[in-house]
């Protein structure tokens, strides 16, 4: 049973994550992708960037989630030109979660909730 423990733990250690928040990683075929499932802090801005778009999301009136979800896929095609550039991509997801969190300042403004 001794042995057993240390296995576990480092088996623990060792798995790499499977998804990054906005996408599956063992499906990752574009540059852009390969890289952030490869670098722990594109994954997590990416977690970030996901978690604020979906709330986003959610907490615009109707005629706004049209515009956000729009944005989001304009904003997609803009992260995959930086291909596997680190650089270009945390630049790009500091932009968009900047964004998203405009629009999140917007919607609280009009509160209370």
């Amino acid at each position: 049973m001794r042995r057993l423990v240390p296995v576990v733990l480092l088996a623990s250690m060792v798995a790499l994550p499977a998804a990054a928040a906005s996408f599956d990683c063992r499906k990752a075929r574009t540059a852009d992708e390969r890289a952030i499932c490869a670098n722990r802090d594109l994954n997590d801005q990416d977690v970030r960037m996901d978690q604020l778009y979906g709330i986003t999301r959610h907490l615009v009136p109707m005629g706004g989630r049209g515009a956000i979800m729009d944005d989001q896929r304009s904003w997609l095609q803009s992260r995959k030109s930086c291909g596997a550039n680190q650089t270009c991509l945390a630049r790009s997801y500091d932009q968009r979660i900047r964004q998203l969190n405009t629009v999140m300042d917007r919607v609280y403004s009009q509160g209370p909730f």
